[in-house]
């Protein structure tokens, strides 16, 4: 049954997301209905609330155990009469949905990924497809992430997503223009357009690998200042997107593209149908083709089988490539992914060691880069304002997972507008600049 109320404002719902951007933009699609049908909708308001709905993350060990803490708080929340309905959600009720049940009687019901429709029911809400374009954000109010496509077709051995988020459905071009445009109508100035496969964006509907053809369509929106490009897997890279980025000009010069490792034979067991070779060529081409680009990576270490030269394989690789941005995760054993068939063979200490090696590298090779900046002038988004401080953001760098630039608030400025910075000083990630 669903929550019956004599009037829907009476009754506050308030939504928690774990985990990561695309959650997000589930929970502002989930409150975006919400709110079209009278609710008070909240997102992690820190004031009471009848109902909670828990978008959980089922990733890795430790977004788990975030997730399942979150619930398990709530479900004593309901015990103690504070809450009236608890309703969990997302990738970790996908993936563990029966255990769930048992273990969390609590729960007045668990929903999958792709179940909005049936969460809407429990709010006795039809759920409006029209609406998906008209998502209200819970960002800061200048820029917003744009899921273009949900799922994933790729089989890397490592990765549990596919299990949670089933196949890759894109969304067409017209459906996101119209997405764009209705953002930039709210003063949105930036969007990160994410996926669990972005390069992998049409094939479904236009049989053709389309992501160009979004950013040629996307660069046309009036008001959208930056379009970001996030997780762009290198394996059959659309070459065509080079020169979208390089030719649009709304269009960062920016591009995140998860590599996870430089080791032929790690790469083989990871299957993630890409070659050492291969991969030095696609990062050679994208820096030929776009001279200024700023590329953002991820690591996994201590993968199965990982040996202490297959590892050092991976530390040239990085010193060699010196990328601008980096993130190292240590490899999580989950069931369901065809690596769990392997030994978990690599010590934690040795994943933590490899992983705070890898880091120390790149702490050097950031801030060498941050040092060549010093001087420069650069246009800066102002996202916050904080103990007498702007912090802002270059083209190079994404919200909340890449380096911030800090300008000394001796003069007015607004948060949320573009800025131009000079450099002045630099730090291992950030920057020290001045309002020009």
């Amino acid at each position: 049954m669903g929550v019956k109320t004599k009037g829907n404002k009476e009754k506050r719902v308030n939504v928690i997301t774990l985990g990561c951007s695309k959650n997000l933009v589930d929970s502002e699609n989930l409150i975006t209905q919400l709110r079209a049908s009278d609710w008070d909708a909240t997102h992690e308001s820190h004031e009471h609330a009848d109902i909670i709905v828990v978008n959980t993350c089922g990733f890795i060990d430790k977004a788990k155990e975030e997730s399942v803490n979150t619930i398990l708080h709530y479900a004593k929340e309901k015990d103690a009469g504070n809450i009236d309905k608890l309703y969990v959600t997302g990738c970790l009720s996908e993936r563990y949905r029966d255990d769930l049940q048992k273990e969390m009687p609590e729960v007045d019901d668990f929903f999958g990924t792709m179940e909005l429709p049936l969460l809407l029911n429990k709010f006795n809400v039809d759920y409006r497809q029209e609406l998906i374009g008209e998502r209200l954000t819970m960002t800061p109010n200048h820029y917003a992430y744009m899921k273009i496509s949900e799922g994933c077709n790729r089989t890397c051995s490592f990765c549990a997503i596919p299990l949670m988020r089933k196949k890759h459905v894109s969304r067409p071009i017209e459906d996101l223009v119209h997405e764009a445009r209705n953002l930039a109508s709210r003063g949105i100035k930036e969007i990160m357009l994410i996926a669990q496969e972005s390069t992998y964006y049409g094939l479904d509907i236009y049989k053709r690998r389309a992501l160009a053809d979004l950013l040629y369509a996307l660069d046309k929106v009036e008001g959208i200042e930056w379009i970001r490009l996030h997780y762009a897997y290198p394996s059959k890279f659309p070459k065509d997107v080079l020169k979208a980025i390089r030719e649009c000009a709304s269009v960062c010069k920016y591009i995140d593209i998860p590599l996870q490792h430089a080791a032929n034979d790690v790469l083989k067991r990871m299957k993630r149908q890409i070659t050492r070779t291969e991969t030095q060529e696609l990062i050679d081409s994208i820096r030929s083709e776009i001279p200024s680009v700023a590329i953002r990576t991820t690591f996994l270490v201590g993968f199965p089988g990982e040996t202490e030269l297959e590892f050092n394989d991976l530390m040239e690789f990085l010193e060699h490539n010196k990328f601008d941005r980096v993130g190292v995760f240590q490899y999580s054993h989950e069931e369901g992914t065809s690596a769990f068939d392997l030994e978990d063979d690599v010590h934690d200490s040795i994943k933590i060691e490899r992983t705070n090696k890898l880091m120390e590298m790149q702490r050097q090779i950031s801030l060498d880069k941050n040092m060549n900046k010093i001087g420069q002038v650069h246009k800066v988004m102002l996202d916050r304002y904080e103990d007498g401080h702007y912090y802002g953001r270059t083209e190079g760098d994404s919200p909340e997972v890449d380096n911030e630039v800090i300008i000394p608030a001796n003069r007015y400025a607004r948060v949320g507008d573009f800025v131009k910075v000079r450099i002045t000083d630099a730090l291992d990630y950030d920057l020290i600049g001045e309002l020009v």
